[in-house]
């Protein structure tokens, strides 16, 4: 199978808008080379030796590859990324002399070189992410690894967004907490709230590829029996009844994690409360920093309450309690 091969030169600063809006254009995946040289520091932070050699990208830019099917229609793409990029000077950024180019590549040759890029990472005081070709010992006392293969098609797991989602659960889970991942991706939140002493996971996605990844992934790291993946979104589980036996999550649960866009999660606040226990925890992220106001609005609105909310980078987290008195 052949791939869409888009590659994009803007700014290193911009990485973080430039990333996002590949993903929501519908990038399969994104790579992303900075510019080095020999006086540029690297990360030794794992005593690894660099063999990488410096490259000719101009200073202060980075070369962002992403991915598309090959169905896709890439020139309308193209238009809407020039699109936001030269709009990203509203947001307090700057694109920079970018291009943009369309290629291709085989499926093969993508899958063995975007690995170079990931290396194990740690998220939390706790939580370590591990590529499985990686070999890592842990170096913390009391270190969890959850250990990903995240296909072609979805992300590490290191990106903001989910990172903002594992440390809530870090500090949310206290054992035995039953727990919905909506969005789930390559599974890697509800592998977190395994490692961490959650007793239950129902792991959804609305995309059966992701639900695939994510089941892989989840067995890789030895919760096959405790945690069910679903081809559905949070309403269609409401719809089914008030008990899954087969995951043993039933939809009145202590935590429920969504690591989406700012838009879809405004679309469905008043399911999330639906589910929670009394006294529940929200954790959602995938939120950039100009949407933070009305998405703190609509979970007031709903009647949760901010518990805390934690920002990485340009990214922000809402940790939101449902009311104790709340009735089930």
């Amino acid at each position: 199978m052949r791939w869409h091969e888009l590659t994009v030169l803007a700014t290193e600063t911009s990485q973080e808008m430039v990333t996002h809006y590949l993903t929501e254009l519908g990038a399969g995946g994104v790579t992303i080379e900075e510019a080095w040289s020999a006086d540029k520091p690297r990360d030794n932070l794992y005593g690894e030796l660099h063999d990488t050699p410096t490259n000719d990208i101009r200073p202060g830019y980075a070369v962002f590859k992403a991915y598309f099917s090959e169905d896709t229609q890439m020139e309308p793409i193209a238009e809407q990324l020039k699109d936001l990029l030269n709009g990203l000077p509203e947001y307090g950024f700057d694109a920079g002399e970018f291009t943009i180019d369309i290629g291709s590549v085989h499926e093969d040759d993508w899958a063995d070189a975007w690995k170079q890029y990931f290396k194990p990472v740690p998220i939390t005081e706790r939580l370590t992410i591990k590529p499985t070709w990686e070999d890592y010992e842990p170096i913390r006392e009391g270190e969890l690894i959850i250990e990903i293969d995240p296909g072609m098609a979805f992300g590490t797991g290191t990106h903001p967004t989910t990172a903002l989602c594992l440390k809530a659960l870090d500090r949310a889970i206290d054992g035995g907490e039953t727990v919905i991942d909506v969005g789930t991706g390559s599974g890697v939140l509800a592998i977190g709230a395994m490692k961490l002493g959650a007793s239950k996971v129902l792991a959804l996605d609305l995309d059966p590829v992701a639900v695939k990844v994510a089941g892989e992934n989840i067995a890789l790291n030895g919760y096959a029996d405790e945690v069910e993946t679903k081809v559905s979104d949070l309403l269609g589980i409401l719809t089914e009844g008030d008990e899954r036996p087969d995951s043993g999550v039933k939809p009145s649960v202590d935590i429920v994690v969504a690591n989406i866009l700012a838009e879809i999660i405004l679309l469905f606040i008043g399911d999330v409360m639906e589910v929670l226990k009394p006294g529940g925890i929200y954790i959602t992220s995938g939120i950039y920093k100009n949407k933070e106001l009305i998405v703190e609005a609509g979970l007031l609105a709903a009647g949760f309450e901010i518990i805390e909310v934690l920002r990485q980078e340009e990214w922000i987290a809402f940790v939101a309690g449902k009311p104790k008195g709340d009735s089930e």
